[in-house]
């Protein structure tokens, strides 16, 4: 076993600790879930860098601009910082105040037990397809650094994540979501330099990039509808994904929550911009490199120092730790708490606890088998993105902010959204998330019109302290 791979379980072995020192405050569901929502704002700004700032966001972003040059950058990281961005300005404070304890709390109050259960269901499958993602870079880095088979590696990165996720609740992520968050900056700020400095400065390396790959959205990279589609799943996808909502729902005031999360966005693209640099300098340092996601660590590896390699590799694994935590923490509260409880409201706080211990392993399980049969980790981020999110996107604007349409409007707009673009994927459509929005938005509309508007606190009204109706 070499040193690299010694640092590496090291590393992940000390978050382990830290977590599950933390996590020992647990006593409630509320406590594992919300980290009895006393999140303050640098916990959550950092939090919501660490989640979204994944393997994708490193690697993939990054191989996207090193194929296509800045073109390969409009959705990661302007697509998703800009995502964020939105969701706290806009949506941060109306979700805290409705005292929820998951996203999908939000829908048994504006519509029914049903909605809820159907959104937890519709969206399961994208956090999974997520999850799978971190786990197979982290399997990546571990077998690129170690010489053991890529199906090993992921193997044991699945071990590792699973045992650290279900250990954790909210407090012990977003405690360590801090250390990790400060070492992916440090990591990418430092090899960024390093690169810099090889090329003769950022401005002239940029200087010696090509016109045609410093382009945006006026590249080759597609018609504009099929940018718009990107940007569509970039932001969609990130206003309803249940790992930042968990965040947010966590802090301590609605002002924290809006703040905290348009700040992680702004941190997101200060430090997303260094894998664009890499990927845009990269054919001139590594011209014609096979496998385009290897770009940042063959950088890495190539031009750090021994010692300062095993420090990037350190905030790699920091990025997908706090990622994958997220990935699984988030979407098995909402299976626990809003499935799981229901069924069974006599279960007690303690069995509360361990139904959502459970819950993580079990979708460890899934996300492990995923991540084993995939060949691309954008593969597996675009799927999750965009799965099921472009309905729950539509039925979200109208419970937040309208008390227009109820419980039959809900369930044809996620439907009608779910099955367009399954088809479309299916039949290889350019726009099948612009089209399943929009077939949301007819389905929503029209049924509506039928129906009698809400009232109370389905209309849009704060809910109470005491949490949400039973």
């Amino acid at each position: 076993m070499n040193f690299v791979l010694l640092a590496m379980l090291g590393y992940v072995i000390a978050q382990f600790i830290i977590g599950a020192a933390v996590s020992r405050r647990m006593t409630s569901e509320t406590d594992y879930i919300l980290a009895g929502r006393s999140l303050g704002t640098g916990l959550v700004v950092f939090s919501v860098f660490a989640t979204f700032f994944g393997a994708e966001a490193i690697v993939a972003s990054a191989a996207a601009v090193y194929e296509k040059g800045l073109a390969g950058a409009a959705t990661d990281p302007f697509g998703y910082s800009g995502a964020l961005v939105i969701v706290g300005f806009v949506f941060a404070g109306r979700l805290w105040r409705r005292r929820l304890t998951t996203f999908a709390d939000l829908f048994r109050q504006r519509y029914s037990p049903g909605v809820e259960r159907l959104v937890v269901v519709m969206l399961l499958p994208g956090s999974i397809f997520w999850a799978a993602a971190q786990i197979r870079a982290f399997g990546q880095v571990m077998s690129a650094n170690s010489g053991m088979g890529l199906a090993t590696a992921i193997t044991l990165a699945a071990v590792l994540v699973a045992a650290y996720s279900v250990v954790g609740g909210l407090l012990a992520d977003a405690v360590t979501d801090v250390i990790q968050g400060t070492a992916v900056v440090i990591g990418l700020v430092l090899l960024g330099a390093i690169v810099a400095t090889a090329v003769g400065g950022v401005g002239t390396g940029l200087a010696e990039v090509p016109a045609e790959r410093l382009r945006t959205f006026a590249g080759s990279d597609g018609t504009p509808l099929e940018k718009l589609e990107r940007l569509a799943i970039a932001i969609c996808g990130t206003v309803v994904a249940v790992e930042l909502i968990s965040r947010l729902l966590g802090a301590r005031s609605a002002e924290v929550a809006a703040a905290g999360t348009m700040l992680g966005g702004v941190l997101y693209l200060a430090v997303g911009l260094i894998p664009v640099f890499l990927g845009l300098v990269g054919p001139r340092l590594i011209p014609g490199l096979a496998e385009s996601e290897q770009i940042v660590p063959r950088l890495a590896e190539l031009y750090m120092p021994k010692a300062l390699f095993v420090l990037f590799i350190g905030a790699h694994i920091s990025a997908i730790l706090s990622t994958v935590h997220s990935a699984l923490h988030a979407p098995s509260a909402q299976v626990s708490h809003n499935i799981v409880v229901r069924l069974a409201p006599g279960i007690g706080e303690r069995g509360k606890l361990w139904s959502v211990r459970l819950t993580v392993m079990g979708l460890s399980l899934v996300a492990f088998l995923l991540a084993l049969s995939s060949q691309h980790i954008r593969d597996l981020v675009d799927t999750a993105s965009a799965f099921g999110s472009a309905g729950v996107f539509v039925v979200t604007v109208f419970a937040l902010f309208t008390r227009f349409g109820g419980e039959r409007s809900a369930y044809v707009a996620m439907l009608a959204g779910m099955l367009v673009w399954a088809v479309g994927t299916r039949l290889h459509w350019a726009t099948p998330y612009l089209a399943a929005l929009l077939a949301a938005l007819i389905g929503y509309v029209a049924v509506a019109l039928g129906e009698p508007r809400a009232t109370g606190i389905a209309a849009g009204v704060a809910a109470s302290p005491a949490g949400d109706r039973e």
